[in-house]
């Protein structure tokens, strides 16, 4: 037996990468996507190498993309994004990706899919999964985005021409309020008798802010000291599920998604050190944060995490607000690869409103052709 060969594209967006497909080049019937996925990134492997496959082994390298133009008057393109469990066979659809979201439009470039004239453009991105729209901001020449530059970003080696993605009015994007419960701090209580202050929050996607001191840690610990904690990521994955049934996520906490909410501890920044041994001070940022994705530490932060996180320190009486610095401009959040800036167009009341928050990403593409499935 051989193989389907289906044209593709292999990308980094942001601090992740993934496979990007032209809607057109899949099946129309989309039961079958998720075998063609999973067999793609190379799940499940309980080696947890994906050595079959394109991914990387952690979270934020096995993802993939469809990408199609919008029949939306709103909207230029639509982006279907597909989280890809390392060790299971699972395709989770039930989030957006924030990080690919900047290599969208330079995909659709690549792939003919809609065409620009040279300058600074911008493409109206409709998130299926979300049923939000962003609009990325970048530079185009001969027909295509430009990807060289001097910007860089946390957990990415190098530098690159800036995507700017503007999230308009992202609150709700996985539950239709930006406080699920109504309120700005709930009290989650676990199975052996302890209770936890956490907020619950949609912005991008849903999260779960708990303090870092609650649990005995600051947040700026290095993943390896929190991924080795065992009862610390039960315990976590325990308050997520928990915080999913109180969303409205999930019935019970065993359905609840693989991909939202995420959870973080959050903690004033201390002294630590990024994963590329550069030195973090406190007055570098306003908020030191650990969020979990697909249960590990993620390497820097889930974009649409780091969206959340934003808004959340712009609004007085939640978790993270309590323990932020107040910020003159951006939300300067560190993490385990540096400080990631998020700009939050928050207004603060008995009804609080999120216009839109706006982060900078670069974007690269790493492969143009064709991947193999056994069939």
């Amino acid at each position: 037996m051989g193989s389907l060969r289906i044209p593709a594209c292999f990308m980094r967006g942001g601090s992740s990468k993934g496979v990007f497909f032209a809607r057109s080049d899949l099946p129309p019937n989309q039961t079958v996507w998720d075998r063609f996925f999973l067999s793609v990134i190379g799940s499940p492997d309980p080696y947890g190498r994906q050595l079959n496959g394109m991914g990387g082994g952690v979270s934020s390298l096995s993802k993939v993309a469809v990408i199609s133009p919008s029949e939306r008057d709103d909207a230029d393109l639509d982006f279907i994004f597909g989280q890809v469990a390392v060790g299971d066979a699972l395709v989770d659809y039930s989030s957006n990706c924030g990080n690919l979201s900047s290599a969208v439009g330079p995909f659709a470039l690549e792939r003919g899919l809609i065409r620009l004239a040279d300058g600074e453009r911008s493409v109206r991105i409709y998130n299926t999964n979300t049923k939000k729209i962003l609009i990325a901001h970048f530079t185009v020449e001969d027909g295509l985005a430009v990807e060289t530059g001097s910007f860089a970003i946390p957990g990415v080696a190098g530098t690159g021409a800036p995507v700017r993605l503007e999230f308009l009015d992202p609150a709700g994007a996985g539950t239709g309020h930006l406080l699920p419960t109504g309120n700005l701090t709930d009290e989650i209580g676990t199975d052996d008798g302890r209770s936890f202050d956490a907020t619950l929050m949609d912005v991008g996607n849903p999260c779960v802010f708990i303090d870092a001191a609650a649990v005995g840690r600051t947040a700026n610990e290095t993943i390896t000291e929190l991924e080795n904690d065992r009862p610390l990521m039960a315990l976590l994955d325990q308050v997520r599920r928990k915080a999913a049934v109180m969303m409205g996520l999930a019935e019970d906490e065993a359905s609840a998604p693989a991909a939202v909410p995420k959870i973080a501890i959050v903690g004033a920044p201390h002294v630590a050190h990024d994963l590329a041994g550069n030195r973090i001070d406190p007055d570098m940022a306003d908020l030191s944060v650990r969020m979990l994705s697909m249960e590990n530490v993620h390497r820097v932060l889930p974009l649409t995490g780091a969206m959340c996180t934003g808004v959340a320190c712009r609004l007085p009486g939640t978790v993270p607000a309590a323990l932020t610095k107040t910020p003159d401009g951006d939300v300067r959040l560190a993490n385990p690869s540096g400080i990631l800036p998020v700009g939050a167009d928050v207004t603060v009341g008995d009804a609080p409103e999120v216009r839109s928050v706006t982060v900078i990403r670069t974007a690269r593409l790493l492969m143009n052709g064709e991947v193999a499935i056994p069939v």
